[in-house]
């Protein structure tokens, strides 16, 4: 008879530890827990609950750990990855797939057997006189519809603090699941390390960076990497786990933040919005005067025919770059005050305080950061000039430090949702917003046909156009043709499908100049919570619907007490005919060539858009004011 994993367990953990994972009653748990304390072989291991004391037992070690470093600001700390860590491995992050099964040209993946025989291999004794922390997590709410329970096993103090930012916990919920629970599980290795800046500790041996993905077992290995996208597990990682859950089960998991827009008379409307890496998603979700729910996923459930969503989340991993307190009061407040905040990869002064890129006020003349000491005009190996920060270093905190925090941030129901929003970086083609005539429009011309262009989030070059579609392609574990249908068929089950708009805060004019300001989409957040509740009326053009003039100029005044010109909507909501019609030209041979399964529907649509495009480029030319609709 084997032996009880549970009792194996006993000679790892102290007294206490053994009895929070004893009080779980779920034997696959004690199992995945035993296989991988013998294979990583930690010098020690701690088990983690709910409580305050452990929450912050996390913190210490991350410092204690050298992982992270106090910074001026109480609670405030600083940690770098490695100078060639600091992005989302995609070289290496595969999907492990048993024979016969096909995920399509644009997922990464590896024979199953052979992806584990690689991952054991590698970490093979790779926590050798590290400290394993063992953590229980609920993705969503807990006691909710939406909710999963999370395992998480890591030898970095680091990537556990952050955890705890970033995400409920859920000791509990496997309490009181017990057997029952279908949990996700992640194991991470940092791997051996050697000595950076400001007496931390990076991963040494990148060149085994792997993050390997099993949705058989629903299981995640992660190792040799620090960087939050590889290593935080419930994140990103989570993320392909649980789109492959919600195929199987008719929901959606999407790259989406979830927000209230307030309305007239106290009215409340709630939108996602799917947006790439630094394109505007956090500082959406952020904006002033609106309510966050989350901002970065969210998983949407048809309940009694009305789509609800819930954030899965709980804290905030952003891009920290041109914040100041003019444009980004909400977030400055929280990351220029005392409190439990995480910052990444950026400059740090003698005196202990943190500089980003476009921070207010001079540039440091000296400093650490993570290419080592810094100074202004400093280069790496190939001659490229290392910035201050990162263009992808980022913070991390507890959403409920944020003043615009929705009353509704764990509502284990979720929240209405009335609209969905899709954007990318588009510099020539789509205008500041529109409105897609239907679901299916919406969801193939503005969600499966979204491009943007590149920037620091991942690694490789910058501004290439890419497809990325629904703004999700770097995350899904489907087929991107089964995908999208997923996400036809999702609106065909509400009796009320949710609008579906596009915005582009990136458009420039013939010379390169920007025609929106930050802010601007402040205006454009309104003006979709006046359509929902069918208070404005749009204009038809061949792409979708685009605001009324008037009824921008209003909006631009009530909330700036700024006088929007003609001259200005003219330009910024000019439709550009030979832009859109090369832009369907990509997507009609993106489908054709590296996309499988295609729906039929969406090549009806590319042909239908092309058809409005060619008529309306005959009545009136090649860029066509909104005054000619």
């Amino acid at each position: 008879m084997n032996p009880n994993p549970i009792e194996e367990l006993r000679k790892f953990v102290s007294n206490d530890d053994f009895t929070k994972l004893a009080r779980i009653d779920n034997r696959k748990l004690y199992s995945f827990v035993l296989e991988f304390i013998n294979l990583c072989n930690p010098e020690t291991v701690s088990v983690y609950d709910d409580s305050k004391e452990d929450i912050e037992r996390t913190r210490r070690a991350a410092i204690e750990n050298h992982e992270e470093a106090k910074l001026a600001i109480e609670g405030h700390t600083i940690h770098y990855d490695g100078f060639h860590d600091q992005a989302r491995d995609k070289k290496n992050t595969k999907f492990l797939v048993p024979p016969g099964t096909d995920l399509g040209p644009e997922l990464n993946s590896i024979d199953r057997e052979q992806g584990l025989a690689e991952i054991r291999e590698i970490m093979s004794n790779i926590m050798r006189g590290h400290h394993l922390h063992i953590k229980f997590f609920s993705l969503g709410p807990a006691n909710s519809p939406f909710s999963i329970p999370a395992l998480q096993l890591t030898d970095s103090a680091y990537v556990a603090h952050s955890d705890n930012l970033l995400y409920r916990q859920g000791y509990q919920e496997f309490l009181k699941k017990g057997s029952e629970a279908r949990f996700f599980k992640f194991i991470h290795s940092q791997g051996e390390l050697k000595d950076a800046v400001l007496g931390l500790k990076v991963s040494k041996n990148i060149d085994k960076r792997r993050i390997f993905i099993d949705l058989e077992e629903e299981t995640v290995y992660s190792a040799n990497t620090q960087y939050g996208g590889n290593t935080i597990g419930l994140k990103k990682l989570a993320m392909r786990l649980a789109i492959n859950r919600a195929s199987n089960e008719k929901w959606l998991t999407e790259h989406m933040l979830v927000m209230g827009v307030h309305g007239p008379d106290n009215r409340m409307t709630y939108f996602t919005g799917a947006f790439p890496s630094m394109c505007g998603k956090t500082s959406t979700a952020m904006i002033e005067g609106e309510s966050i729910v989350g901002d970065d996923i969210a998983y949407l459930k048809n309940i009694d025919g009305k789509t609800r969503a819930v954030n899965v989340e709980s804290g905030v991993f952003g891009i920290i770059d041109g914040i100041n307190p003019d444009e980004d009061p909400i977030q400055w407040e929280t990351i220029t005050t005392p409190g439990d905040v995480i910052f990444t990869n950026q400059l740090v002064t003698e005196d202990g305080k943190v500089y980003w890129n476009g921070k207010p006020g001079k540039v440091p003349e000296n400093g650490v950061n993570h290419s080592g000491e810094w100074y202004p005009g400093k280069k790496d190996a190939d001659g490229n000039e290392i910035t201050p920060s990162h263009k992808n270093a980022r913070f991390t905190f507890k959403i409920d430090t944020l003043d615009n925090v929705s009353k509704e941030v764990h509502s284990p129901e979720g929240v209405p949702v009335s609209g969905v929003i899709y954007g990318g970086r588009d510099s020539d083609t789509s205008v500041p917003l529109k409105v897609a005539f239907d679901w299916a429009h919406g969801i193939i011309m503005y969600g499966a046909c979204l491009e943007s262009e590149t920037t620091a989030a991942t690694l490789g070059k910058e501004g290439v156009r890419v497809f990325t579609p629904m703004s999700n392609l770097d995350f899904l574990s489907l087929p991107i043709g089964k995908y999208i249908q997923n996400n036809l068929d999702f609106g065909k089950h509400s009796t009320q499908p949710p609008d579906i708009f596009a915005v582009n805060y990136f458009l420039r004019d013939k010379n390169g100049k920007w025609l929106n300001l930050k802010n601007d989409k402040k205006v454009w957040l309104k003006w979709m919570e006046l359509r929902v509740n069918s208070e404005v009326d749009g204009i038809k053009t061949p792409t979708g619907l685009i605001p009324k003039y008037q009824d921008l100029k209003r909006l631009f005044f009530e909330l700036f007490k700024k006088e929007y010109s003609m001259e200005d909507y003219i330009i910024q909501f000019t439709i550009r005919v030979p832009e859109n019609l090369a832009k369907l030209e990509r997507m009609e041979k993106i489908f054709k060539e590296r996309v499988t399964d295609v729906p039929d529907t969406v090549f009806r649509h590319i042909a239908e858009q092309k058809a409005r495009l060619e008529e309306a480029r005959e009545k009136s030319g090649d860029y066509i004011p909104p005054v000619k609709f």
